[in-house]
């Protein structure tokens, strides 16, 4: 009888976890549904291939989206290597101790902080200490700091996650240690560790916060020709398009507010 029930609460909660997975894929599949419908027909070469401009029918992406590329290539360069290197470092020649455990909890509450707090980081120290300005490198080692604890947690798992097994085994045959991490544990690691730079660099892209704290600025018609031009990227574009429709819209309902229909 027990066993009965234990059978029938085991498949009522596998539906229950099949809805909730076909709620979810079908919610996405809506949402992804309804924006290409809606953007679809503003999105052809002259949009991605103008600049900015107060003219919405004229008005483009090509710097954001240039700028995006340059500051997303410029903090995967910066924040992949420390990131892949510390992770190493820390799990697998790091002695195990209180201080040890102590980074560990930092890099935890690191990963979880806001993103604003990262901007005003960037603000004090590259911006205004370093003297870097505006520029790609501001915002790229801005976004670093941002991404590297997160990108350094996935790949201590990953690494962790690699079985003890193929390091004695490597051991075994005669391998250094540097070769057993080079040549062993990394390959074994890498899907991990691919899995956390792919979504930290997802942030990164969307993120905008810190990049108006170190000064991305809203409108530019040139295209960055270096780490050290000013930029602007497409969140920040989008966050000044919504910026300009919410004006617009205020305004308009100011007027008719303040509008007086002619008696009869």
């Amino acid at each position: 009888m027990k066993r009965s029930q234990r059978k029938i609460k085991e498949k009522l909660f596998l539906w229950v976890c099949r809805g909730a997975t076909v709620l979810a894929i079908g919610i996405l599949f809506t949402l992804i549904f309804h924006v290409v419908r809606e953007g679809i027909g503003w999105l052809d070469l002259q949009f991605l291939d103008s600049f900015p401009s107060r003219k919405p029918e004229r008005a483009g992406i090509k710097s954001a989206l240039a700028g995006s590329i340059w500051l997303i290539g410029l903090t995967a360069l910066i924040s992949i290597p420390l990131s892949i290197a510390s992770a190493i470092y820390l799990e697998e020649y790091a002695p195990k101790n209180r201080w040890m455990r102590v980074v560990e909890i930092n890099l935890n509450n690191l990963a979880a902080m806001p993103s604003i707090l990262y901007g005003l980081l960037g603000l004090a120290v590259f911006v205004r200490y370093f003297d870097l300005d505006n520029s790609l490198w501001s915002g790229a080692l801005t976004l670093s700091l941002l991404v590297l604890p997160v990108i350094v947690i996935a790949a201590k798992g990953a690494i962790r996650s690699v079985p003890q097994s193929i390091r004695e085994g490597a051991y075994a045959l005669g391998a250094r240690r540097w070769q057993v991490v080079f040549y062993q544990v990394l390959p074994s690691a890498l899907p991990g560790i691919m899995t956390g730079i792919i979504l930290a660099l997802s942030r990164a892209m969307g993120e905008t916060a810190p990049l108006i704290m170190v000064g991305a600025l809203s409108y530019i018609a040139f295209l960055p020709e270096g780490p050290s031009d000013p930029f602007t990227v497409l969140p920040v574009q989008i966050f000044n398009w919504r910026g300009g429709l919410r004006m617009i819209f205020a305004v308009w309902r100011q007027g008719e507010s303040s509008f007086c229909w002619p008696c009869c």
